[in-house]
């Protein structure tokens, strides 16, 4: 298989109606870079060339034209097993993630098992200026630290940062209401604190509060916790 091969096994599942539906939820894309192929497709299309030698040449071909390449990128790196390999592919690739959609597909098994040595490298993504380096390190934090392996000074970082960036705002917001779920008592402190961002901060209850993971009384406290706009 060629890299032309490859375009057109993604034109194969093209349908143009949910390329222009994508073009609406990802504005930051221009619409002629869609191609239209839904998301279960990449699974099924980065399980088939797995192992044809196009892959490492795909992989290290950047940047890509379409959308589309982009989130067969991320389906590929998601499926890479050996954890140095991974780690190199992803490096490689997020400096050129250009939106939200592709930046939140990330999310490798590999990880799973990597997690001690991997918290230095999502704390560096996070501290990053680039706008999706920082999302990046933020999505794997939420899908890898809130659980077994959470540690408090693991929010502290994120919590600190400041951007001027909605996508990266917005995802701040969500790793919040996420850690409000899964981590309650550690994480309904910074709030208390108020030690993001007054946007950041409201956003994230307002999201935590459209959970049905979180009870309604502790809904209606965090609802006392919101900063109210200075006049």
């Amino acid at each position: 298989m060629t890299l032309n091969d490859l375009e057109q096994l993604l034109f194969q599942h093209q349908d143009a109606a949910y390329a222009d539906f994508s073009a609406k939820l990802i504005p930051t894309v221009p619409r002629e870079k869609f191609i239209g192929v839904r998301s279960p497709e990449y699974k099924k299309i980065a399980r088939q060339i797995r192992d044809d030698p196009v892959v490492p040449v795909f992989l290290s071909t950047l940047p890509h034209k379409w959308h589309e390449e982009n989130c067969l990128h991320v389906a590929l790196i998601n499926q890479t097993r050996d954890y140095e390999a991974c780690i190199s592919a992803l490096e490689q690739f997020i400096p050129f993630i250009d939106n939200w959609a592709v930046n939140d597909a990330v999310n490798p098994a590999c990880f799973r098992r990597h997690r001690a040595g991997l918290i230095h490298r999502v704390q560096e993504w996070i501290a990053s200026p680039a706008p999706y380096t920082r999302r990046c390190g933020m999505r794997i934090l939420m899908a890898n630290y809130l659980d077994e392996d959470f540690r408090t000074e693991y929010l502290d970082l994120p919590a600190d940062l400041r951007s001027d960036e909605y996508y990266v705002n917005v995802m701040t917001a969500w790793l919040f209401a996420e850690a409000l779920v899964k981590q309650w008592d550690t994480a309904v402190a910074f709030f208390e604190n108020s030690r993001l961002d007054p946007w950041t901060h409201n956003k994230a209850i307002q999201k935590a509060c459209e959970s049905y993971r979180i009870p309604d009384k502790r809904k209606a406290y965090l609802r006392t916790l919101k900063i109210r706009a200075q006049r």
